[in-house]
């Protein structure tokens, strides 16, 4: 019998040689659209071999089908430090990138859509974006953005690119340690506040969750952007997806988190070590297909991106 991973009634199998190819630099995020197509964002390797840097390089998209087969390289060497990627049910495609400070949309075959921010430049304080971290919608249509690693903001704009609010505080702390310089702000702790909003989405009540990660919590916003509640003690969040159960897979420190939308934990899954089905860096990166087969990229590392088949 097959080794399974996970918990509760969410079982399953690793799917083996998935992707079909070796993945040349770090797997930053996984989505997928609706003919079963697996899109993928990469970091491209330093020259000296660094596979963690999240400053300013170059990266590209990868399009897999659904059993893995390598179908095509988009953008090659045009990205900067790829980071978030969401796809709506459209099919359109919604990648931040955190060193060109931007939020690009794109068509199914690639096609530049709209893209938000100013291509290399890190906006106003307090403005969009300084390394932004994800995009995804609202129901509605509104596009969500975090903004996480050089500020501590969420950012709501109309479907057409029109800005329509901002919201969060607290001093960007996380860049200023993770580049080894002095500490001279104060992380956001309170309600509202944050220490490096990592990933935004919305349920189909218009809750805004922000995975608000080194305060290793969940925080929970109405639409504009007033504070509702939040979820302690959810492990260094990095990506989240809700099922069509309406149950939320969050990836990160803990692996992989699975949470009923009042903040319930229904329990955790996924060893931290070497080998095949196991997470050897940082889980950062979460899908669910058609299926219900889970897609989980790892930062901080080569080649670290798994496809687990619901049994």
């Amino acid at each position: 019998m097959a080794r399974q991973w996970g918990v509760g009634d969410y079982r399953y199998e690793l799917v083996e040689n998935w992707p079909q190819v070796v993945v040349n630099g770090v797997a930053a995020d996984v989505a997928g659209d609706s003919e079963g197509r697996v899109y993928v964002v990469v970091r491209d390797p330093r020259a000296d071999g660094n596979f963690i840097d999240i400053t300013p390089g170059t990266g590209h998209m990868l399009v897999f089908d659904r059993d893995g087969s390598l179908l095509e390289t988009r953008e090659d060497r045009k990205l900067s430090s790829p980071h978030g990627l969401w796809i709506n049910d459209v099919d359109e495609i919604f990648h931040a990138d955190c060193g060109h400070h931007t939020v690009t949309k794109y068509s199914k075959s690639g096609e530049v859509l709209m893209t938000l921010g100013t291509h290399g430049h890190p906006g106003a304080p307090g403005e969009p974006f300084n390394m932004c971290t994800r995009a995804t919608q609202t129901r509605s249509g509104d596009i969500l953005v975090s903004d996480g690693y050089g500020q501590n903001r969420v950012h709501r704009y109309s479907s057409e690119g029109d800005h329509i609010l901002s919201f969060g505080s607290g001093d960007p702390v996380f860049i200023q340690g993770w580049r080894g310089e002095e500490i001279t702000g104060t992380a956001g702790i309170g309600p509202g506040e944050f220490n490096l909003p990592h990933h935004v989405l919305a349920d189909d009540d218009d809750n805004v969750y922000v995975m608000d990660r080194s305060n290793n919590r969940c925080q929970i916003f109405d639409i504009y952007g007033n504070y509702l509640r939040e979820w302690p003690e959810v492990l260094g969040p990095n990506d989240a997806v809700i099922d069509r159960h309406g149950v939320m897979h969050i990836v990160g420190h803990a692996g992989v988190e699975l949470r009923t939308l009042d903040g319930t934990l229904i329990g955790r899954w996924g060893e931290k070590s070497e080998g095949a089905g196991h997470f050897t860096n940082s889980p950062h990166g979460v899908y669910i297909d058609s299926e219900e087969s889970i897609y989980v990229a790892e930062v901080g590392g080569n080649n670290r991106l798994q496809k687990f088949a619901r049994v």
